[in-house]
């Protein structure tokens, strides 16, 4: 079953590329296809679907749907704005506040909940928006790598490699992914400030948010803390950090509607799970554990090998680079989904620790997305608020800002890894 198992891996993968909008089809359709011919049998399903991921996934955007209800984002973005002198720094501080924001939320909903408020203040200004959104998208897409619970590749990571929350901060002796992203983002300030560097007019701020409930705040905090303390518990649940995450989820719903007595915010919050994401990974986990299934992982993986050889470096370098250039056209959710089990077979082959090269593939693939405006969901979502709007932003808008600003947060981040994962 090798034979066709590949052809239709690789039909599928080509069809996500062309035809991005059907890629859920197109991943459910191979799923089925894969169950019909027994590339993987039908009892495997339940041991390969990987309900943890799926679980922290649907919780996490329950929560943060409230959050953004809340108001609590625009009331943060005020706080940014009272305290900029000018068009420059309020863009330099959205961008960073998106991607703080962007560390503990999905980066679709970051861009969601903050790209309003860029919007509303260059509209008090009266300057175009699009430097600022773009901005805000693709500061977004680099913070998303900095936690467990930041972005799904970083979910598919955690899960894969038996990471807690704890471990994108510290693990085994050693600064985690948070500080290469950190880091990444620190570097990326001088950029933002040459490229704005014009920006100088001064901004005011006449408006007053009101917060309409901390609930969602606290439940978020409420989470982190939880991920973090599951993560000292030995010998845990595999479905642990899922559990946490739904768990708060259906709480934050069942307190909001005791207080309010209204199930219209419960169908809205629930609608606005990315039921799309969930079926994709979940196609993705059959696809992927078909071929595993049938060894054409293993053979991926030495043909990896042989391009680097025993050369480490090398194969480190080819694994961050090429993450980048492919996923600044590939969807990175799929892409890292296939690339952690090669990598897994690739380190065993070659006797050295995995992390290395997982985190190298985290920094790679996330940031890839900010080459090219289609690189990244956030992109695409912040592309189309901005056509909404009436501006049509196109590639050289985003070249001007994405590409400067991946190739630097890359850089630093691959020296990071290099200097503390070697």
């Amino acid at each position: 079953m090798r034979i066709p198992a590949l052809i239709l891996f690789i039909l599928m993968y080509v069809l996500i590329i062309t035809m991005p909008k059907r890629r859920v089809w197109i991943a459910g359709i191979t799923a089925v296809v894969f169950l019909i011919l027994g590339i993987l049998p039908l009892t495997e399903i339940f041991s390969t679907i990987n309900w943890n991921v799926l679980m922290m996934i649907a919780g996490t955007m329950i929560i943060v749907d409230y959050f953004i209800d809340s108001r609590m984002p625009a009331k943060i973005a005020e706080f940014l704005l009272d305290h900029s002198k000018n068009v420059m720094m309020v863009t330099i501080c959205m961008s960073l506040f998106s991607g703080i924001i962007s560390a503990f939320i999905d980066n679709v909903a970051t861009v969601l909940m903050v790209a309003p408020v860029g919007l509303a203040i260059c509209k008090k200004l009266g300057i175009s928006p699009i430097p600022m959104i773009l901005s805000i998208a693709v500061s977004s897409n680099l913070q998303g790598a900095a936690t467990l619970v930041g972005d799904t590749t970083s979910i598919l990571l955690g899960d894969y490699a038996g990471m807690d929350f704890t471990s994108f901060f510290w693990m085994k002796g050693r600064p985690g992914m948070f500080f290469a992203t950190e880091l990444g983002a620190i570097v990326t300030v001088p950029i933002m400030m040459i490229l704005f560097r014009r920006e100088k007019d001064p901004v005011t701020n006449e408006e007053h948010t009101d917060v309409r409930s901390f609930l969602p705040t606290v439940m978020l905090l409420l989470m982190v803390a939880l991920l973090i303390s599951a993560s000292f518990i030995d010998d845990k649940p595999a479905v642990t950090n899922g559990l946490i995450c739904l768990t708060l989820a259906l709480i934050t719903v069942l307190i909001d509607y005791l207080q309010k007595r209204d199930t219209s915010h419960i169908v809205h919050a629930f609608k606005s799970i990315d039921f799309e994401t969930l079926l994709l990974l979940t196609s993705l986990f059959i696809v992927i554990g078909g071929v595993t299934e049938v060894g054409i992982i293993d053979e991926f993986a030495m043909l990896i090998v042989s391009a680097g050889g025993s050369n480490v470096f090398l194969l480190y370098t080819i694994i961050v680079w090429g993450s980048v250039a492919i996923s600044a056209f590939v969807d990175n959710i799929p892409y890292v989904a296939t690339m952690l089990p090669v990598l897994s077979v690739v380190t065993s082959q070659l006797g050295i620790e995995p992390y290395l090269l997982y985190f190298g593939l985290l920094c790679g693939a996330t940031l890839g997305g900010n080459l090219t405006p289609i690189g990244a969901s956030a992109n695409i979502t912040a592309m189309g608020m901005l056509r909404k709007e009436g501006y049509d932003a196109g590639f050289k808008d985003f070249f001007r800002i994405g590409i400067p600003f991946t190739l630097t947060a890359v850089a630093a981040g691959y020296l990071f890894i290099w200097i503390f994962w070697r």
